[in-house]
């Protein structure tokens, strides 16, 4: 299905005149955007002045605000019937005030009918390869993922004392060839390491077109303060994924090093996500949102 259609079809009639707002309208909110144009009408909240033009000229009706200046969002009280939520929280702490101040905004008046939250698979923390369904208890143990289990936190309790139905979309490695650094190909030609297949880790995957109809599907089919994987069915350790995406492109495979010299020549952030291994079960996914792949493999989505 083209990017510029919806997934859910010709909405019926009564839904063409709701108004979405896309809270951090980034490359994934744009594609949001694209997919439910022109049924809905569009609203996104920017800080950025300079992207004004370029939203307007998409189609969607840009609302100046900062989640981290609360009175500059209070306009947004009451405007939107849907909202999908893909802003992230600071770089610092171990709360997400940002996602706070969106939900105090929100209660103001006139609720919305449903909010779908972008949050990280990174809540689950190290899971040893496990396969991981929904029903898996968050370990998050970084502060990057802790600020991401306090705004699930919030969500759901915002859900249960409001009866918006909110959902959770739990987000593993985000890919697209036209996305900005969407593949390995930099990684690939900068001969980045990556670690040696006995200390390798279960990575997961999403082609950002997919995650951006998961996310319209949620906002309509999602479950009150229901949780959803959102991957791809490709079952890969890093190492394999970035031998793969080398072949695809007709560049050398990275240099294989061991876990125990790795910290001398690879970023703290990277070592962190070389430190989690799982493999996250997307049934949900596609049984209760209804979603059909789009890339079900990053082999199909890559090229």
């Amino acid at each position: 299905m083209p990017s510029n259609q919806s997934p859910l079809g010709a909405l019926p009639a009564r839904f063409r005149r709701e108004r979405v707002l896309v809270v951090g309208c980034g490359d994934v909110g744009q594609r949001v955007a694209r997919n439910l144009q022109p049924r809905v009408r569009l609203l996104a909240l920017t800080s950025n002045v300079t992207r004004v033009a370029a939203l307007r000229a998409q189609g969607v009706t840009p609302l100046l605000g900062n989640l981290d200046q609360a009175a500059t969002v209070r306009r947004l009280a009451g405007l939107a019937t849907r909202v999908v939520h893909l802003a992230p929280p600071p770089g610092e702490g171990w709360t997400d005030p940002r996602t706070r101040s969106l939900l105090q905004t929100l209660r103001r008046r006139g609720l919305p009918r449903s909010v779908v939250y972008g949050s990280t698979s990174g809540v689950y923390g190290n899971c040893d390869g496990a396969w991981v369904a929904e029903s898996r208890a968050v370990n998050a143990d970084t502060p990057r993922a802790m600020r991401r289990v306090d705004a699930e936190q919030n969500l759901r309790f915002f859900g249960r004392a409001t009866g918006v139905r909110s959902s959770i979309l739990r987000i593993p490695g985000i890919y697209a060839p036209d996305r900005e650094g969407g593949t390995p190909r930099t990684r690939l030609l900068k001969g980045t390491p990556v670690l040696q297949a006995a200390d390798d880790v279960y990575t997961n995957h999403i082609h950002a077109d997919d995650l951006a109809r998961a996310c319209v599907l949620a906002l309509w089919r999602g479950g009150a303060q229901r949780v959803y994987n959102v991957n791809d069915d490709t079952v890969l350790k890093m190492g394999d994924y970035f031998d793969l995406a080398a072949d695809l492109y007709g560049l050398p495979r990275p240099p294989r090093v061991a876990r125990a010299g790795a910290g001398q020549q690879l970023s703290l952030q990277l070592l962190s996500f070389m430190g989690e291994s799982r493999r996250l079960v997307n049934t949900r996914l596609k049984r209760e949102l209804g979603l059909r792949l789009r890339y079900p493999t990053v082999h199909s989505g890559l090229l």
